[in-house]
């Protein structure tokens, strides 16, 4: 017996994808082309830059004749940023995909991310080195990186890898932030006619990677329903001690998908929305209040515990919160080594206080001064404050004990609160997929492989009609230019696909706002359980329930 595998990981492994109709004879698909999709925002000046990739159409496949394609081809693939579970399916539709269109095809898998592209580091994948990795968690078949590919010398020797090894095609498998490198690349390939087609994959747990054409990014189905799992674990366990109220910062870099899609399957007592946050304009004050008020009504009713979900960026869309760290941004790009040359954390707090408006001073000198460093540690390689080391969980728990020794004082309050806090991010980046981000992972892969059949370059591949079963799901791809707008990164105005918020008006956040009053004072927890692999359809191959509402389900 291999005691390095357990029974439900040669289980999964053994478990066959599914695929929309569009793939019954292989990847050798017909292709439509429709309309042309202009830039999301700031189109003249996404244009500009990207001359050669803008303005491209959208496209649909159908199912083909089952003919191979007359030559084989090599294709390099990537795994660049955070981990999300079904990464490795992707990269087996992909390789089913391109042995569907020739036998002789040839995937090579760079090892470590981007980096491994420009320093010639690579594996090929071979049918018996892959079975292994099919439908598991990790990034760990070729490793994945966070180096941004974005200059020309990064170019040419990714070019010059490529062309020794006989590859034609790049598929980076990534977020926003990968993605649009992946942009700059096809762009530079194209305009030069390199002779070397990019696409991209649509990854990140965060949820944050969507559009009307990427219904959901890989990876936020398992982790979303991970997180719940454990919520729905603390719950029950609050329920019994009936002592603490638990705060659990939710991983998600920007956008509240995740917390949301937590809130709506636990029914936590508090789900903070940082959009919502942003949008109404609310002081930190009034996010406090907020947890406040539960606590102290679920305490009149001699309930001193419950859970509160944070969002992990909360903290940049509180309004004067996020104009510090908007200064905190330009301020260390532009300063940032002789910040980082002063001693003493006290040294470092003033030099920052000095160089900040009144407002934003005024802010910063309210902090901890353990607060005041995580704030300026050092940016990732984007340019972002790096929010999952920043612990709002622990920064809420200390300003919600003040407003309630306030209150106590004024006979507002009388209960107790005594407290835990979690971060959840790690636990469910790696976690073996679910059947859908098993199947949709596995499609997206196959997908990628048409896209390169056709040879149009600069896509993202896309599969839609995800609530529908995987046969009905629309296969096809969205030019990477029409998801792209200008953001303001390391003080400079530069060009990244927008990040999908959470929509106030959409039907997701209807339903947490319908159903929050309520939650809020009384116990109506919800334990979600496991991930079900196995049983009925309805039971194991459900999407979340954000993507259910967004289709009216």
């Amino acid at each position: 017996m291999d005691c390095t595998v357990s029974a439900l990981q040669k289980a999964r492994m053994a478990y066959a994808p599914k695929l929309p109709a569009a793939f019954k004879a292989g990847a050798n698909v017909a292709c439509t082309e429709g309309e042309k999709l202009a830039a999301f925002a700031d189109t003249e000046k996404i244009t500009a830059k990207f001359p050669s990739t803008s303005n491209m159409p959208l496209l649909t496949f159908a199912p083909g004749n089952g003919e191979k394609i007359a030559k084989p081809v090599n294709v390099a693939v990537i795994l660049s940023g955070g981990q999300a579970p079904g990464g490795h399916n992707v990269i087996a539709g992909l390789f089913d995909g391109l042995k569907s269109l020739h036998p002789e095809s040839k995937l090579y898998g760079f090892k470590g991310g981007p980096s491994g592209l420009t320093d010639n580091k690579y594996i090929e994948i071979t049918a018996d080195f892959l079975a292994s990795y099919r439908n598991t968690g990790g990034f760990d078949m070729i490793g994945s990186g966070r180096t941004k590919l974005e200059t020309t010398e990064q170019f040419e020797k990714a070019e010059a890898n490529c062309k020794a090894l006989g590859i034609t095609a790049i598929v980076i498998i990534g977020g926003d932030d990968s993605n649009t490198n992946a942009c700059l690349l096809a762009e530079y390939y194209k305009a030069k006619n390199a002779g070397i087609i990019v696409v991209g994959c649509p990854k990140t747990i965060d949820g944050d990677l969507k559009n009307a054409y990427i219904e959901t990014s890989f990876g936020f189905d398992t982790a979303s329903k991970v997180y719940s799992e454990l919520i729905g674990n603390i719950e029950r366990d609050a329920n019994s001690a009936k002592k603490y109220w638990h705060f659990i910062k939710l991983m998600g870099r920007s956008a509240s998908h995740i917390a949301l899609e937590c809130g709506l399957r636990t029914h936590a007592n508090v789900t903070l929305i940082s959009e919502e946050v942003e949008a109404k304009k609310m002081a930190t004050d009034e996010v406090v209040t907020i947890l406040a008020d539960s606590i102290a009504k679920r305490a009149a009713n001699g309930d001193n515990f419950g859970v509160a979900l944070i969002p992990e960026g909360l903290i940049e869309f509180i309004p004067d919160f996020k104009s510090l760290i908007a200064e905190l941004n330009d301020l260390l790009a532009k300063e940032g080594e002789a910040y980082a040359a002063l001693a003493s954390n006290d040294e470092k707090a003033s030099f920052i206080a000095s160089r900040l408006s009144a407002s934003s001073a005024a802010v910063f000198a309210t902090l901890p001064m353990e607060i005041k460093m995580q704030l300026t540690m050092d940016r990732d390689p984007h340019g972002n404050v790096q929010v999952s080391r920043i612990e709002t969980e622990k920064l809420l728990v200390e300003l919600v004990k003040n407003k309630l020794a306030a209150w106590k004082k004024e006979g507002r309050y009388n209960g107790k609160f005594s407290t835990q806090t979690h971060f959840f991010g790690y636990e469910g980046r790696c976690s073996m997929p679910s059947n859908f981000d098993a199947d949709y992972c596995y499609s997206l892969g196959y997908n990628a492989s048409s896209i390169i059949s056709t040879g149009k370059t600069g896509y993202m591949s896309s599969v839609r009609n995800l609530t529908e079963p995987a046969e009905k799901w629309i296969a096809g791809a969205i030019p990477l230019t029409a998801m792209m707008n200008m953001e303001r990164r390391h003080g400079e105005d530069k060009p990244v696909i927008r990040k999908a918020l959470v929509e106030l008006d959409g039907a997701p956040f209807r339903e947490l706002a319908k159903n929050r009053e309520k939650w809020a004072v009384e116990t109506c927890y919800v334990y979600p359980g496991p991930i079900q692999f196995f049983g009925p359809a309805e039971v194991a191959d459900i999407t979340t329930m954000t993507l259910a509402l967004e289709k009216g389900k």
